[in-house]
């Protein structure tokens, strides 16, 4: 190689050489810090029957009028409506433990409370447009659980055409017992539920007398949502729902799981 020839490869290399460490003195002056939360939020979890893991609880889902009976009491026709869903924040969960009455405050704004006890389905995986036939497999586990309702703001705002959110989404609103797993209790099709107030029956019925199984139920939602792990379902109330007051206890059960019971402070 000639002089000429080694001076250019020499320049060339050091030009390299320079825009190399312009470069990473530029990228290193314009780092930015990694991202940090503001705040921590903190995460929902109902507890797993007999073991020491927890369910992360993502979305609460809750089906409106899926008994006959109760469709009719709450002025709807069940031969006509096609099924319905709202939502309730995580932090309406109210973990109930067996064998316990826990205390559940009366909440603010209303002077009709009501109580309507549910089975809730626990998902362990989701997706869309999710068929009849493949929807159990989706169902990590059960509970029993109560949607308790601020009835008379439901009903004012239902009357108003405005959103009734305000008279299910709020505090504590979802009482829950502990999941149990399908692969320890298998799934619920005919299993009696029923509630009490103050020892006195106010709800009974089969589950089979649901308008919309829990495998449609989570057919027709993943339509419009698409559902994930951690998604629970409330798969609606029998007739005869009903006010309570502070004092009350309430009883709830279902066949092969557990009692739940809530004392109204």
């Amino acid at each position: 190689m000639d002089r000429i020839s080694r001076r250019d490869s020499l320049k060339a290399g050091l030009a390299a050489i320079a825009a190399t460490a312009t470069v990473g003195v530029s990228r290193e002056a314009n780092a930015q810090p990694a991202a940090k939360a503001l705040f921590t939020v903190e995460q929902t979890f109902i507890p797993i029957a007999n073991s020491t893991q927890q369910f992360p609880v993502r979305r609460i889902y809750c089906i409106g009028r899926n008994y006959a009976a109760h469709a009719r009491e709450m002025g709807s026709d069940p031969t006509r409506e096609p099924p319905f869903f709202f939502q309730k924040p995580t932090d309406a969960i109210q973990y109930v433990a067996p064998g316990q009455v826990v205390d559940h405050p009366y909440p603010s704004l209303t002077k009709n409370y009501h109580y309507e006890v549910e089975l809730v389905a626990a998902l362990k995986s989701g997706g869309k447009d999710i068929s009849i036939e493949r929807a159990l497999d989706h169902v990590y586990g059960y509970a029993l659980g109560l949607d308790m309702t601020r009835r008379d703001l439901q009903r004012m705002l239902g009357d108003q055409k405005k959103p009734w959110e305000i008279g299910k989404s709020f505090d504590r609103s979802a009482p829950i017992g502990p999941i149990y797993p399908v692969s320890a209790i298998g799934s619920f099709s005919k299993e009696t539920i029923s509630l009490a107030v103050n020892g006195v029956i106010k709800q009974r019925a089969t589950l089979d007398q649901m308008i919309w199984s829990v495998a449609e139920q989570i057919s027709k939602l993943s339509e419009a949502n698409e559902l994930f792990a951690g998604d629970i379902i409330y798969s609606g109330t029998p007739e005869n729902v009903g006010p309570v007051v502070k004092g009350d206890v309430i009883l709830c059960k279902l066949d092969r799981l557990p009692d739940l019971s809530i004392k109204i402070t």
